[in-house]
């Protein structure tokens, strides 16, 4: 098992997604700041490695306007050594690397423009991992889409943008999450039947929507779409509700209790988990801690020292709004 968290280490004093306004765009900009989220990423890279924790999304935002028709710069020769570098040291200390693209990232959409954008970035994110020199365990994870008021016909056009349009490179990378209000992992799992499309599961969003599967052979369910070799082993988000929130709102922190009855539900099962919780690396590190101990993942080095996190601030209530005054 290889526990990560996504895109940005609140540790680090450094961002990888350094970025500019649209009018303000040009090569000159463009090079520098390519150049410090690379510097960043590889920060963040070898702190997860010394603290153990194996698999990394990377943020969208690397090569500001990457997919955009106005980015013309040649930045895949411009940085190709660089890239490579990182793929290397990817490869040296095994680590899982993933993107998740935004939720514009829409391949049902009716709107053939939206569609258009959406496979753009699929290919700009696609092509970051292509320069790194990894192989297709490496993945691209988007959602199913929108309903758009019927959702066999939004599933049949996820299924006839994959065949017609999508490059061979991405369909290589492409997985697709079950979500928490529209598709469930069974409605994944069609697409998973008329596609190939490994599914990547995410327990609380399958907590929020299901057909009534309990955890366990759910998770049994999405780790079967997944090629041992090809795709290697089933990649999945992990996180719990928020106490006092909205239904879907994602915790603060982890909550020991929870985290550990999930690994009891895993029962042998090989995956490498993403945390989606809000404090990043300080729940990754403490989720490894009980991995750890339940003889999930090897024992930490001798010598090693789990870092000491800050305990987050309770979130301030909201304030109260002020009254309009009677007409």
């Amino acid at each position: 098992m290889k526990i990560g968290y996504p895109c940005v280490n609140e540790t680090l004093p450094c961002s990888a997604a350094g970025t500019f306004r649209l009018a303000s765009y040009s090569a000159e900009r463009l090079v520098p700041t390519v150049a410090a989220n690379l510097a960043c990423l590889q920060q963040i890279l070898e702190w997860n490695v010394a603290h153990g924790l194996l698999f990394f999304r990377m943020g969208s935002g690397i090569v500001p306007f990457g997919s955009h028709e106005i980015n013309t710069f040649p930045w895949q020769a411009h940085f190709k050594t660089e890239f490579r570098a990182i793929g290397d040291y990817v490869r040296q200390h095994d680590l899982r690397i993933s993107f998740h693209p935004d939720q514009f990232v829409v391949l049902n959409s009716p709107d053939p423009a939206i569609v258009q954008r959406s496979i753009a970035e699929l290919v700009y994110q696609g092509s970051m991992l292509d320069l790194m020199e990894l192989d297709s365990t490496a993945k691209l994870q988007i959602h199913a889409g929108g309903a758009y008021g019927d959702k066999g016909a939004a599933l049949a056009r996820w299924v006839d943008t994959f065949h017609t349009m999508l490059p061979e490179a991405v369909k290589a990378r492409l997985v697709v999450e079950n979500d928490d209000r529209l598709y469930s992992l069974r409605e994944c799992l069609s697409l998973h039947d008329e596609t190939g499309v490994p599914i990547l599961f995410d327990n609380f969003h399958h907590e929020c929507l299901n057909h009534g599967e309990p955890m366990r052979l759910a998770l049994r369910l999405a780790a079967a779409t997944w090629h041992p070799t090809r795709d290697g082993v089933l990649m999945m988000d992990y996180s719990s509700q928020a106490p006092g929130e909205r239904r879907g709102k994602h915790t603060a922190t982890l909550v020991p209790e929870l985290f550990q009855a999930f690994l009891i539900d895993l029962d042998g099962l090989e995956t490498d988990m993403m945390l989606e919780i809000k404090d990043k690396e300080a729940s990754a590190v403490r989720a490894l801690q009980l991995a750890r101990q339940a003889g999930l993942v090897p024992a930490a080095p001798a010598g090693y020292t789990p870092p000491v996190f800050a305990p987050r601030a309770a979130p301030a209530p909201p304030k109260p709004r002020a009254s309009k005054a009677k007409a």
